[in-house]
């Protein structure tokens, strides 16, 4: 949408560049290769037109039909919904190349087609049949574009040169010259104003008045790169322009003299991206520093928030003055930056080193603009041909002091807000060569640095005096810190990485498996993953805990530069010639996913891009389908010598022993009132789940006269699943329906099982003799733990004066105390372990 500028649809990928693209009012046609596409919605792909045996360069909607032009020189016209070829006409490239087709208005059935020899042709389509042939004007035509008015083309040449020329009676009404180069695109002004624009290789714009015969006013540095097209929007004072600086605008011509200026714009890195990281705790911002020497911010959420913070220049105000492209006080691409948002508001928080430049440079991230601070240590004054530059920066926590580490071994401190110095590291040199790596933890307290001197240094932050030094194997490359866990990363040019702990001051981990030099790191929120990009193409994700590989993919492009989201949501990386950032979402966040530890011959798969086109492989398809992983189903119960609890809310069995309580709380004030007229109501079963009582089947004939007392006292189906099990010893189905009751019901039949109840001593023993079942099995532990309270709480007294009942009794108090034993000395070891690990210097 021009209103907003916002992205309204994104396309399935292809599978190569698109070279041209074309519209009409349904379809979307883009040409990749010798294949053109159809899409439809913005979005699929409906129609696919094969046919071309080299690149197709031109695309031009006709109708129904379709024309495209391939490098072969040959010419074929399509009907865009049968996708079959109407006509094809070939070019001798000796005398005509096609270079720019166009269909000017009213011309039924006819095309015009300009060569690199400078001619024109105007064809019959439909009778593939050259009409007439333009005498050439001596230079390559590069664009034709219909005017406003019938018969009038505008033919834009490659000696800069714009020709207004009369086709139906090939006449020139007027010639225009531009002296930057081949002319790229033209548009027309369509709300009642003579204008013509005209695009250039340079960036350059030029506004021509077509009644006075004069170039109006030239938009320089329209763009930092050629200019790929411009177009007026219908009925409205607004030009679109896209250049191949990776950036798109709106001009609106609203000013006396003619004069655009620029409303809107959408723009990215025109040269890959050198470092990127998180700004902020939200994970909705991504800074980028890229090789064209801009700082921009890139939102996760909508490309409306994205931003550019500008290119970094010494003189910011005279580079106002003078345009971007001939500024030459700015200042080299930014190689590493560091941000803290906790300022903000209040002064700069981003502090950025320059490729081979001393100075480190501020900026202010809601202003979108360079800071106000060049920091240079005052050292190197007297002398700046010293070859001397910035390596490595930090900002602390709070945001107002930044360390900054140059080449020569020193290590400087900074006020942020005042950009004063506030001290050095070490007497003379904090290193003995450059320094690779600075840090500093959350509390100000440590700052640790890392040098081509092979060592890791410890420095009290506000004394800057040296606590620790710990000795390296190999020079390391860079240095990482994780200030919540005090984990620290050093890569080293052998490919391998370590982690220190800054409590320890020892290195605890190290791992090796990358075959070429260690781009960038990056931890996981929580401290747990260290997550590095090599040159050999491959990302890995490292487990701190278990020190092992736990994931590993390989790339088509090497990976520059990584970061993760403070929010552990996506990765984000940049990559060797690309222009755009990748965000890779974290499937352990949105699956229940088991990471076991690689093998160290690990061979990677290699993983398309995000946004990419899959490449269509029906070996590997199969491969997938075999080694798929079926869903993990958790056993009833991991090892026999642990202790199982049920899965049943605490609602359950919690409250077993306080139902008395419970049921005199909950007792009405009045008692109910008896309803006037009772309805029917169908007899049901007790129970958690309703079930409709079965109706007794009667039988006449043999039903006895005699009143049975003892059908008074029905036996419910635990009783009698309780008898079954005293004589076979299987308690698993009593214990099953016990399970499935309610407190209030569970209470019922354990009341019942005593002999005033209605019950028997055989029955009361058979329910000892299943929780001491249950106990042996580890199985349901809490729930028979929670029964059996609750039936000692109501027959203790019976059971102290039965025998037979004790004796139940005392194998249950054996078999519980015997178990407890065991957990308890699981729960010490375990205990007595993660103390040792604690405390221990490992």
């Amino acid at each position: 949408m021009v209103k907003k500028l916002g992205i309204v649809a994104v396309s399935n990928a292809l599978p190569e560049d698109i070279t041209c693209l074309a519209a009409d009012r349904m379809l979307v046609f883009t040409a990749h290769g010798n294949t053109v596409n159809a899409f439809a919605r913005n979005k699929e792909i409906v129609h696919t037109y094969l046919g071309h045996k080299a690149d197709v360069h031109l695309l031009q909607p006709f109708g129904d039909h379709l024309i495209s032009v391939d490098s072969d020189n040959v010419l074929i016209v399509w009907d865009t919904q049968s996708e079959e070829e109407y006509t094809q006409i070939s070019f001798d490239k000796t005398l005509f190349v096609v270079s720019a087709i166009t269909h000017p208005s009213t011309y039924l059935n006819k095309i015009l087609v300009g060569s690199r020899q400078g001619s024109l042709q105007l064809w019959n389509i439909k009778r593939s049949k050259l009409l007439y042939t333009f005498t050439s004007w001596g230079s390559a035509v590069t664009v034709l574009q219909q005017a406003p008015a019938v018969d009038v083309i505008a033919v834009g040449l490659a000696s800069g040169q714009i020709i207004i020329h009369n086709i139906k009676y090939d006449e020139t009404l007027m010639k225009f010259q531009q002296d930057w180069g081949p002319i790229t695109s033209i548009s027309y002004r369509t709300d009642g104003h003579p204008i013509m624009a005209a695009g250039s290789p340079l960036g350059h714009i030029g506004i021509w008045d077509l009644e006075d015969k004069k170039l109006v006013v030239q938009m320089r540095d329209s763009h930092s790169t050629a200019i790929a097209g411009v177009t007026f929007i219908h009925g409205e004072p607004l030009l679109v322009t896209n250049g191949s600086d990776n950036a798109i605008r709106i001009w609106i011509f609203d000013a006396p003299g003619g004069v655009g200026r620029l409303l809107k714009s959408r723009m990215g890195h025109n040269a890959p991206s050198t470092k990127i990281k998180y700004y902020g705790q939200n994970g909705q911002n991504i800074l980028s520093a890229g090789q064209d020497g801009t700082l921009q911010s890139f939102s996760t959420t909508h490309d409306r928030f994205n931003k550019s913070l500008g290119h970094g220049s010494f003189n910011k105000k005279k580079s106002k003055k003078k345009s971007v492209q001939y500024d030459t006080m700015k200042l080299p691409p930014i190689t590493t930056f560091a941000a803290e948002a906790s300022r903000e508001s209040d002064w700069d928080g981003i502090i950025a080193c320059h490729r081979g430049y001393l100075v480190s440079t501020t900026w202010n991230y809601q202003k979108s603009s360079m800071g106000a601070h060049k920091l240079e240590p005052e050292r190197f004054h007297k002398d700046r041909a010293l070859n001397v530059h910035a390596t490595a920066v930090d900002i602390t926590s709070c945001g107002n002091f930044v360390v900054i580490a140059v080449s020569s071994g020193h290590i400087d401190v900074y006020n942020l807000q005042s950009g004063s110095h506030r001290g050095q590291y070490g007497t003379d040199k904090a290193h003995e060569g450059p320094v690779r790596g600075v840090a500093v933890d959350g509390l100000n307290q440590i700052t640790v640095s890392t040098g081509a001197d092979k060592f890791v240094k410890f420095w009290k932050f506000k004394s800057k005096e040296l606590v620790h030094t710990i000795p390296l194997n190999f020079s390391p490359s860079s240095l990482l810190l994780h200030r919540e866990s005090g984990m620290f990363a050093v890569a080293f040019d052998d490919f391998t990485v370590i982690i220190i702990d800054t409590e320890t001051r020892r290195i605890v981990r190290k791992y090796s498996g990358h075959s070429g030099k260690i781009n960038d790191m990056t931890f996981s929120p929580d401290g747990r993953w260290l997550i590095t990009s090599s040159m050999d193409c491959t990302v890995r994700t490292w487990d701190l805990p278990s020190g092992s590989l736990i994931d590993c993919f390989l790339l088509d492009s090497a990976a520059v530069s990584i970061t993760m989201s403070p929010t552990g949501n996506f990765l984000a990386t940049s990559h060797v010639d690309e222009l755009g950032i990748y965000l890779w979402s974290n499937c352990t966040l949105f699956n229940l996913i088991s990471l076991p530890p690689l093998p160290s011959d690990y061979e990677p798969s290699v993983v398309m891009l995000p946004g990419a086109c899959p490449v269509e492989d029906t070996d590997v398809i199969e491969v997938d389908a075999e080694v798929e992983a079926t869903e993990y189903e958790s056993p009833e119960q991991l090892e026999n010598e642990l202790i199982t609890l049920s899965l049943l809310p605490d609602s359950r069995w919690k409250n077993l022993l306080n139902l008395d309580i419970i049921k005199k709380r909950n007792k009405p004030k009045e008692p109910p009132k008896t309803a006037t007229s009772a309805p029917f109501f169908i007899p049901t079963v007790p129970g958690l789940v309703p079930r409709f009582a079965e109706a007794p089947v009667e039988n006449l004939e043999e039903q006895s006269r005699v009143v049975n007392l003892g059908v008074l006292a029905q036996k419910s189906g635990f009783y009698v699943q309780l008898e079954d099990g005293f004589r076979s010893n299987n308690y698993t189905p009593a214990f099953r329906i016990l399970k499935g009751m309610g407190p209030s019901s569970i209470d019922i039949e354990l009341r019942n099982l005593a002999p005033e109840g209605g019950g028997s001593l055989i029955v009361m023993q058979s329910f000892l003799q299943m929780i001491v079942s249950i106990l042996e099995s580890k199985v349901d532990f809490d729930l028979a733990i929670a029964y059996l309270a609750l039936f000692l709480k109501l027959h203790l007294k019976l059971i102290s004066e039965e025998p037979e009942l004790m004796k139940e009794a005392t194998k249950v108090m054996e078999k519980l105390e015997e178990t407890w034993t065991d957990v308890q000395t699981m729960f010490n070891q375990s205990l007595c372990l993660l103390t040792y690990l604690k405390s221990a210097l490992l």
